[in-house]
């Protein structure tokens, strides 16, 4: 592009670059999704429809972006990490930020009739987006492990909630009042008692949310433990595209195993 007169407005652009040496984590959160999932006649507490969309857009976002190294989500959120010695962009958070909820979005909209075929796609959804760095592969971890606790207290909560309103017949206001101040303990003794429910005995996807992670990174398939990692390649379909680079976990990231068992990712 020829020089102009008018280029000396770039020194206004703000360098938003990224510091080296920090793992760069970009996290993708639905915007007014409750309105959104009510719209369109989502399941609760928990529609494998979505989670499974949610999956396959952040699997779209992981194979565009080699530099991810792993991809955690639960709910209407996903958290993408980025390498800690990665350059794309520059290490601008912007254009991470950016570019990665971006992708992340139409692949939502594209993907949308995959596993909503019989709901029409009523309003586009939104998400927004932020970028934050750690300076350690420990306070990387406890990131994720914040987010994996996260998944399982708002998942004990909402199926109480939602167990309380379909099955006992109480109004939102009424099973939200029930449940305040209320320890897990509590919710866990509710669900056995009132519905003959173990907590521990649901799937793994509700209670410990999604794990994405590359071929690479993973060991030989005598070396996983079966009764704690589901695995999966996330749909048929991906087989067939640039998605089906990625693996997809329902795990515990917070205990040592995981990191043991795929000690590439921090490499």
């Amino acid at each position: 592009m020829a020089l102009s007169r008018y280029e000396y407005v770039k020194n206004y652009e703000i360098e938003d670059r990224c510091l080296l040496g920090c793992w760069i984590v970009v996290r993708i959160d639905g915007k007014a999704f409750r309105k959104f999932t009510d719209a369109h006649s989502y399941l609760k507490p928990n529609d494998d429809r979505g989670l499974g969309l949610m999956t396959r857009a952040a699997q779209m976002v992981m194979a565009d972006f080699t530099d991810i190294v792993l991809a955690y989500g639960q709910s209407d959120e996903f958290s993408f990490v980025f390498h800690k010695n990665c350059k794309i962009y520059n290490r601008r958070a912007s254009k991470l930020m950016s570019n990665v909820v971006s992708l992340f979005a139409s692949s939502f909209v594209l993907y949308w009739p995959e596993f909503f075929d019989t709901q029409e796609l009523q309003y586009p959804p939104s998400f927004d987006s932020r970028v934050v760095l750690y300076p350690t592969d420990e306070t990387l971890k406890d990131y994720l492990s914040w987010r994996q606790v996260d998944c399982h207290i708002n998942n004990l909560y909402n199926t109480c909630f939602w167990k309380l309103v379909q099955e006992k017949g109480l109004s939102p206001r009424e099973a939200g009042d029930s449940l305040n101040n209320t320890f897990s303990d509590h919710k866990n003794e509710l669900l056995f008692k009132e519905f003959n429910i173990n907590y521990n005995s649901l799937p793994e996807l509700y209670r410990k949310g999604t794990v994405i992670i590359r071929n690479t990174n993973v060991k030989k398939s005598k070396d996983l433990d079966k009764q704690t990692t589901a695995i999966q390649i996330a749909t048929e379909s991906s087989k067939k595209d640039k998605t089906s680079c990625s693996i997809v976990l329902y795990t515990d990231i917070i205990g040592s195993k995981f990191w043991e068992e795929h000690p590439n990712i921090l490499k």
